[in-house]
């Protein structure tokens, strides 16, 4: 979901994100031998970027997939659940490789946030309820008071989530009969709050000539991101604004106005760096440094500064690797050198725009609004191989998750396989297996 804010010039590329398809299309080489025109007809589709080599394989719906859906085996343990079990594309016997296990679908709302602790799935949408699942299962749920839920993350015992209201709100798994959730607070907390609010210098004007207290977003925080080494957590917002939370005492540390337009992504990296994402089509690095007697982020680099909105940044600490996906369809990523960022290059996989990415190992996905989920492998050297495109969902794959590795010994070579998730604007998540191997 994309706020829309009429008369300002500056704000239409927001306004462009509400309309996804009608996004610019990237350059998308498909051999003429192996084309799908339609996800049903059981035929593949094959695709490369302009850094990459052809893709081997692709996954969909209607491929034949060896892992028994659990959804059907057992009932739920949430009476009033609204979701149902969906096996499309499952089937038995032992798989490896990439495809897809199975399927949960709401009737309620749309999902547009997605987090795995351990063996629990946490799936958030617009109708303010967070499920939680295990192992396949639907295990809990809770609701908000207001504001669909558009970030989840977990940290120890508890769950964060930010809203469409500007809210983060704080969760604690507190009764095991009951299997239930209880909010345990807020950020800021009330008692921040309201002292924030009783001394007038700690107030900012926002826009309509509002004066809000700058420990508090006043619009939708649309991404979050842990750096669990320092204990910080890290929101981005509508409201242009990057808020440092110490996670020790809920305090919030520093706000800052990191774009000129929405943050739609904020990403904890390597080497002590944070990334932001926004709607003003830059891509930026920060570093939390020592400033005087407190600590300060400083922006240390632009990486990216086009016309097209930047809607997703995730970092791979593996490869030292940052990629940016934007609503023109394309993901630039750039490589940690021995004093500098580098552009490595762009990857064209997607028809539409690129509205989250995830990593897993080696691997980057890419979940678009046209339906569609590529899987890249970084080969090293700037070369990433599109492995295959995960076909199945109906509507714009709007949040990305991983859940756990596999390591499948084949003789002297041991596959990396991964369970991910995939929450769309269709109404459902689905579970996808996902290899790091041809």
């Amino acid at each position: 979901m994309t706020k829309q804010i009429s008369g300002n010039p500056t704000l239409l590329r927001r306004r462009k994100l509400a309309v996804l398809l009608h996004s610019s299309e990237p350059n998308i080489v498909i051999p003429t031998h192996h084309q799908q025109p339609d996800n049903n007809d059981g035929s593949f589709d094959y695709r490369r970027s302009n850094a990459s080599s052809l893709s081997p394989d692709v996954s969909s719906s209607s491929s034949p997939v060896s892992f028994m859906s659990p959804f059907n085996q057992i009932p739920s343990p949430y009476s009033k659940s609204p979701w149902i079990g969906d096996n499309a594309g499952a089937d038995t016997g032992d798989f490896h490789g990439t495809g897809l296990i199975g399927s949960l679908v709401r009737e309620e709302g749309h999902i547009y946030s997605l987090a795995c602790s351990g063996d629990l799935l946490y799936t958030g949408s617009d109708s303010k309820n967070i499920r939680v699942w295990k192992n396949f299962i639907e295990f809990s749920g809770f609701k908000s008071s207001s504001g669909l839920v558009k970030a989840i993350v977990v940290s120890g015992d508890r769950i964060f989530t930010g809203h469409q209201d500007g809210k983060i709100r704080v969760w604690k798994y507190s009764d095991k009969k009951k299997k239930a959730y209880k909010r345990v607070g807020s950020l800021p907390t009330t008692k921040d709050y309201i002292k924030s609010s009783m001394n007038p210098n700690n107030y900012i004007e926002v826009r309509r000539r509002r004066n809000v207290p700058w420990i508090k977003h006043y619009d939708a925080v649309a991404s979050m991101s842990l750096d669990e080494e320092q204990g910080l957590l890290y929101s981005g917002s509508w409201d242009k604004s990057m808020k440092v939370w110490r996670l020790s005492d809920s305090k919030c540390l520093e706000s800052v106005n990191v774009h000129d337009d929405a943050v739609n992504s904020v990403a904890v990296g390597f080497a002590g760096l944070v990334f932001t994402g926004g709607a003003d089509g830059k891509v930026k690095v920060w570093r939390r440094e020592l400033v005087g007697k407190t600590t300060k982020h400083l922006l240390v680099h632009t990486l990216l500064d086009q016309d097209n909105a930047v809607t997703s940044v995730v970092v791979s600490t593996i490869n030292d690797t940052v990629y940016a996906g934007s609503s023109d369809g394309l993901v630039n990523f750039w490589e940690q050198g021995k004093h500098t960022l580098s552009h490595g290059g762009v990857l064209r996989g997607h028809k539409l725009a690129v509205l989250c990415l995830a990593t897993a190992g080696s691997l980057l996905l890419s979940g678009s609004a046209d339906k569609s989920i590529c899987v890249w492998r970084n080969e090293g050297s700037g070369v990433h191989t599109c492995l295959s495109v995960l076909y199945g969902h109906t509507g714009p794959v709007k949040c990305l998750a991983v859940h756990e590795q596999f390591e499948e010994d084949d003789g002297d070579r041991k596959d990396q396989e991964w369970v991910v998730y995939s929450g769309s604007l269709d109404k459902s998540v689905k579970l996808w297996r996902v290899s790091e191997q041809l």
